[in-house]
């Protein structure tokens, strides 16, 4: 049989159907045994197209070995970076806050420190009330550098009666027991009390202790009433400047660093070479010239003048009358009414009674207070362990030396009376 007759060619068969060449491979298998394992892949692997409905995955790209550490890195910090800095912005707000409620309540403390009261006369729970002002002992101008055994600072008295509004009190105490001191405390005491007086409409009476004496004098001058207690002294309208010392003959310097001492026997002189006219004023070792004793005694004259007239004007005393009668002398509380230096006599209670008299309220329903100690939360906080207006008790600072131009230094223009160191500390 030939291999070109086209009788023996088989016919071509048509392809088989699908389904059954679907079957006959699972039959066949089934009828094959699985081998151990899959046989490894020699080629590429084939690609097959994927299931309708399915997502493709898609790998992200890959990195650089330089730029992906760099980039984490810099991400790294910049977080770093702004969390410290919010951080930081959160700790300056809670500063300033907090910086903000110390100030504030520094600041109420000093305040409340300022208006620490304590009961003095009345009732407890009266409806009306007196302020009382202690003027005790020496009346210095401010506290700066001060050290006395009992002090008063005008300008600190001046600050407290300008604070006080007319709706506070029903009127002001002044509580006197000083022999005087600088001219311009007392007299920023005394210009205080008219400005209250004008400002508010209420009375201001003064009440003598045991003493009022030249600036004490000068500071209540304006009062609508002055009281005096039993046995007390008054008036002393005068100034004085010293002490100027002199030591004739002298011939030499005993003593040591705690005590010194003079002898006047003759023999040794002492001087200064200055430059201006009377620059070594005040020296001990000459005497004054006659220029310069009428050039400080025209500067006294003046501030004499001028006490005597604001106590003409406040008490209606003729000016003439205080220089040529009362001149500089202190008097009993009855003499003192008979120059008109005071106005009546009596005990604390009938003049406290009295006083809320002339402040116009009922004296059965008034109690009077006073300022008083800074409490303890105060002091913890800084606020000096005084009573606003006073000095630091003499006890709490023993062995200082005082500082104040009024006890130590140049001399200098007073309304005082007495021996004024005998009330500065040392």
């Amino acid at each position: 049989m030939s291999s070109s007759d086209p009788s023996t060619v088989p016919a071509p068969q048509p392809p088989p159907d699908p389904a059954e060449r679907r079957a006959d491979e699972s039959i066949g298998s089934a009828a094959q045994v699985p081998p151990p394992g899959p046989a490894p892949q020699t080629g590429p692997p084939i690609a097959r197209a994927p299931q309708p409905g399915a997502q493709p995955v898609r790998l992200p790209a890959p990195q650089s070995s330089f730029k992906q550490p760099f980039a984490k890195g810099f991400g790294a910090g910049l977080g770093l970076t702004v969390g410290a800095g919010a951080v930081a912005l959160v700790l300056t707000v809670v500063s300033l806050l907090g910086m903000g409620l110390i100030s504030r309540t520094l600041g109420n403390v000093a305040t409340s420190a300022q208006n620490s009261l304590s009961h003095v006369w009345g009732p407890a729970n009266a409806s009306n009330t007196l302020l009382a002002i202690n003027i005790s002992g020496v009346i210095d101008n401010t506290g700066s550098a001060t050290l006395y055994s009992s002090a008063t600072y005008g300008y600190e008295i001046a600050d407290q009666l300008d604070a006080l509004k007319a709706d506070d009190y029903a009127g002001v105490v002044l509580l006197m027991d000083t022999p005087g001191g600088t001219i311009s405390g007392s007299r920023a005491i005394a210009d205080a009390i008219v400005r209250y007086q004008e400002r508010t409409g209420k009375k201001v009476v003064a009440y003598v202790q045991a003493m009022a004496a030249s600036g004490g004098m000068y500071a209540m001058a304006p009062a609508d009433l002055i009281i005096s207690d039993h046995g007390t002294l008054i008036g002393s309208i005068g100034v004085i400047m010293g002490p100027f010392e002199y030591y004739r003959d002298v011939t030499g310097l005993t003593g040591n660093i705690l005590t010194s001492g003079v002898i006047t026997t003759g023999g040794i002189t002492h001087e200064y070479l200055t430059q201006g006219t009377g620059k070594d004023f005040g020296n001990p070792f000459r005497e004054m010239s006659e220029q310069e004793r009428a050039t400080y005694t025209n500067g006294i004259a003046i501030e004499y003048q001028q006490f005597v007239d604001y106590v003409a004007q406040h008490r209606g005393i003729p000016a003439d009358r205080i220089v040529n009668e009362l001149g500089a002398y202190m008097f009993d509380p009855q003499t003192a009414i008979d120059k008109g230096l005071v106005d009546e006599v009596m005990g604390r209670p009938d003049g406290f009674l009295r006083a809320a008299e002339v402040s116009g309220v009922d004296p059965s329903d008034t109690k009077i207070v006073s300022p008083a100690m800074p409490s303890g939360l105060a002091q913890l906080f800084g606020v000096q362990a005084r009573i606003y207006g006073h000095n630091v008790p003499l006890s709490t600072v023993d062995g200082s030396t005082p500082t104040s131009s009024i006890c130590v230094g140049s001399p200098t223009v007073l309304a005082f009376a007495g021996d004024f160191t005998s009330v500065c500390g040392g």
